[in-house]
């Protein structure tokens, strides 16, 4: 199962706005982030048949604003990984993570 992501290939519309908008932070899933980096959550999107995670993601603190960062994945085939979200840490599947869109922390103050 997969979460919906914007298509960035080549020549699409999500290509052009993002070549467009080079002083915005790039957002990524959370399951390719590098280890120990934090970012901060931009938003979660659900798969329509998530099984109810996003219930289980919201109640674990896996919120638009909150800081998360990967401390390691699993072996062999990395999942699941470690989360720490907020200041609390838990297991998630690497499913699951790419469910989680994030961009860099700390966010630099947009100048007008």
């Amino acid at each position: 199962m997969a979460c919906p992501l914007p298509d960035l290939s080549e020549g699409s519309a999500g290509a052009t706005a993002a070549a467009d908008a080079p002083s915005a932070p790039a957002i990524t899933t959370l399951d390719q982030t590098p280890l120990a980096t934090a970012f901060v959550i931009h938003e979660v999107v659900y798969p329509e048949d998530g099984r109810g995670w996003n219930q289980r993601l919201e109640e674990l603190g896996f919120l638009p604003g909150e800081r998360v960062l990967v401390l390691t994945r699993g072996r062999p085939g990395g999942d699941p990984l470690a989360v720490r979200v907020g200041h609390s840490t838990f297991a998630l599947r690497r499913a699951e993570a790419a469910c989680v869109r994030v961009r860099p922390w700390p966010i630099a103050a947009v100048k007008p």
